[in-house]
């Protein structure tokens, strides 16, 4: 395997939304056209726009995806931007280590504000990929419209999920627990994903939408999602993030790419 390079592009009028995460030889965002995505205001509900959408205090709770993915981000210094709501205050600064692209968060809120965050990405995946995790990772899967319940990794439910094709109408939404590292593999790349974050819980969120959703015209998208949290929502038995008494967190997110050499 051989390091490939990896550069980041991101709208922050709208959402912050990262837009691109090329490795020059492919793009491993998937995008879908939806006119609606640039007229959102904050409270609306999720716009399915593809890319890479920052989701906070939730996923699946109210607000829809969060009240981060719907406004405005400001500049706050070179190289920083932040989205400020009513309850938090979201700072992000991306930078390049060594051809990785290393996003650096800090949220400021009361202390005790409990949350989840996730790195909403749709990937732009062959019928061949895999997500590679560590057997045995205790994942949460949301059979909707039936309450979660819980299995080992790769085979939570008896049937396995790591494969993320070819296509056959399902959809089904899962979260790897305490798992901070997860490789995406298609072909000979793989897409690295890894999060760091002092005493606060890690896991991956896996949106497997193999033309499954949403009816009546389903599409095809991958969703590799690092979060804080154990669920899609705070409200879920299952832990939270939490701001301690500084009233801050910090956390990193660090994605790599490699290549095999043939």
């Amino acid at each position: 395997m051989i390091s490939v390079p990896l550069s980041v592009r991101f709208d922050a009028a709208l959402g912050g939304r990262w837009t691109s995460l090329s490795s020059g030889h492919r793009e491993w965002l998937w995008q879908r056209r939806d006119h609606a995505r640039s007229a959102v205001r904050p409270g609306d509900p999720f716009v399915d726009a593809g890319g890479l959408e920052e989701c906070l205090p939730t996923v699946r709770g109210n607000p829809d995806h969060g009240d981060a993915w719907a406004r405005r981000w400001n500049i706050v210094a070179p190289g920083e931007f932040a989205a400020e709501t009513p309850a938090f205050t979201l700072n992000r600064r991306i930078t390049d280590r060594n051809g990785a692209v290393v996003a650096d968060y800090r949220l400021a809120a009361a202390p005790g504000y409990r949350f989840v965050w996730a790195a909403h990405a749709l990937l732009d995946l062959s019928p061949h990929a895999r997500l590679e995790a560590p057997a045995g990772t205790l994942t949460r899967v949301y059979p909707d419209p039936e309450p979660p319940v819980e299995g080992p990794w790769p085979a939570p439910l008896g049937a396995a999920l790591d494969a993320l094709g070819p296509d056959d109408g399902t959809a089904i939404g899962a979260v790897l627990r305490d798992c901070p590292r997860v490789t995406v593999a298609d072909g000979p790349d793989r897409l690295i994903w890894e999060l760091e974050a002092d005493g606060q819980p890690r896991s991956v969120a896996l949106w497997r939408n193999l033309r499954g959703w949403p009816s009546p015209v389903p599409y095809r998208s991958i969703g590799v999602e690092p979060m804080l949290g154990g669920g899609f929502d705070v409200e879920e038995d299952v832990p939270a993030a939490v701001v301690p008494g500084s009233g801050e967190v910090s956390w990193r997110l660090t994605v790599s790419a490699f290549r095999e050499q043939r």
